[in-house]
């Protein structure tokens, strides 16, 4: 989190421990959901019970979410990947008409 504006602290809590962190006032908002979003998948984590311990559920916490973001990005990816391959193929037909009204022309 970098800012040209002065950072201020903001109190989060996550799994019913208090931590300060230092933010942007623009990221914000931003720092409050990822927060919650960490405290919602820790208390998962805590709630099944076959994970003991903060320093684990918070380990496991953060596998589940990078595991949840790579699939994200795969899945961005191959629909990226799908939306340049109708681009060209627009591209293609529009090119070949415009060859063809071009003939027309002639």
């Amino acid at each position: 989190m970098s800012s040209s504006k002065e950072a201020t602290p903001v109190t989060l809590t996550i799994l019913g421990k208090e931590l300060r962190v230092a933010c942007p006032p623009e990221e914000r908002d931003s720092l409050m959901r990822s927060a919650a979003y960490l405290d919602e998948k820790m208390r998962e984590i805590r709630a099944r019970g076959r994970t003991v311990g903060h320093d684990n559920i918070a380990v496991m916490a953060a596998l589940n979410i990078a595991h949840e973001m790579l699939q994200s990005k795969t899945s961005v990816d191959r629909n990226d990947k799908a939306i340049s391959t109708r681009i060209k193929s627009i591209q293609n037909k529009i090119e070949a008409a415009l060859s063809d009204a071009r003939q027309i022309e002639i």
